[in-house]
């Protein structure tokens, strides 16, 4: 529950081109990107005088339950914990589209604080801790976990997934034009089985040595595999850290990527987010959170401890939450 309930807080006037500079962080391509400051938030989404000056976020008080208030994981441990509690309510709901979306190089990092190589281990080993205890050994043979591609299957074999009984698989296969931005595209009829029951896409953007077009390649597979294997069954799917962000912000410019662009119309928009963390770095900092099926919450580290600047049910952009909320709380 946010802290100063009921009441509003006004809007302080700061000027962008007065915020300190920040480094912003690069990972081994030149797509890769973070939202670290309001500088780099106005060089991104332009001037703060496009948007509405006047503009106020009234702190709501919501009768919550325990289901719906939770507080900033304070480690992964607790995090993988409230993962596992928002993905069985929303289970329970009969969402069957999924997204889980936080950061794996230290809960307080942003995109790219971590080398890319570090980043995709760390998701990978964060993934087999959660399917371990969200998924019942029972159900470990009817569940499906797609890698971005042929080779980080054969390395999760050998490393996390060792021993495991899930059914590792993949979106994409390499080819000798792989620097080109090609891949062999695997038809997801065809790798999906009659007994499978779930199906969990390991971070789909993430891939060290792959081009802009590889990448998003990716995604559209992803869309694929809802559309032939999950819409109109009783099967689910969850998204494990698929910087879906990139699609929602038009990082993509439509007109080069319309693709891409699409799947904020037919993809997205079926999507249920049951658990988000996103961090803002800078002077105004703070957090985007999300914890199914509580709202959206605004947060920021004073003393060691969160507080709640702002909360609604849906999901603010993320340049509403840099250049507005942020700067006026």
């Amino acid at each position: 529950m946010c802290l100063w309930a009921n009441s509003t807080i006004s809007v302080v006037q700061i000027a962008v081109s007065a915020a300190p500079p920040h480094r912003v962080f690069n990972k081994s391509s030149s797509d890769d990107h973070a939202y670290t400051s309001t500088s780099f938030c106005r060089m991104v989404f332009g001037d703060r005088k496009n948007l509405s000056k006047a503009h106020k976020y009234r702190i709501q008080s919501v009768s919550r339950d325990n289901r719906t208030d939770v507080s900033f994981p304070s480690d992964y441990s607790v995090l993988l914990q409230q993962v596992k509690r928002a993905t069985e309510l929303a289970l329970s709901d009969k969402k069957q589209l999924m997204e889980i979306e936080f950061p794996t190089a230290g809960l307080a990092s942003v995109p790219g604080d971590g080398e890319g190589g570090i980043e995709m281990t760390g998701s990978m080993q964060l993934i087999r801790e959660f399917c371990d205890c969200f998924i019942t050994p029972e159900k470990a043979t009817r569940t499906r976990i797609f890698f971005p591609e042929a080779n980080e299957v054969e390395f999760a074999r050998k490393s996390a997934f060792g021993g495991a009984s899930f059914k590792l698989d993949y979106l994409t296969k390499p080819s000798l034009f792989e620097d080109f931005g090609f891949a062999t595209k695997v038809k997801m009829s065809d790798r999906v089985k009659a007994e499978d029951e779930m199906f969990l896409v390991a971070y789909p953007y993430f891939n060290v040595n792959g081009s802009v077009k590889y990448r998003r390649a990716k995604m559209l597979v992803v869309e694929e595999l809802y559309k032939e294997a999950v819409e109109n069954t009783s099967r689910q799917l969850i998204i494990f850290n698929g910087e879906l962000d990139r699609i929602r912000t038009g990082y993509y410019p439509p007109f080069f990527y319309p693709k891409l662009a699409v799947l904020t119309k037919t993809l997205l928009p079926k999507l249920e987010t049951v658990y988000y963390i996103h961090n803002f770095k800078g002077r105004k900092g703070g957090t985007l959170f999300r914890c199914y099926p509580g709202p959206w919450k605004v947060l920021r580290s004073i003393r060691g401890k969160y507080v709640c600047l702002h909360e609604q049910d849906e999901m603010p952009s993320l340049k509403e939450v840099a250049l507005d909320i942020l700067p006026s709380a």
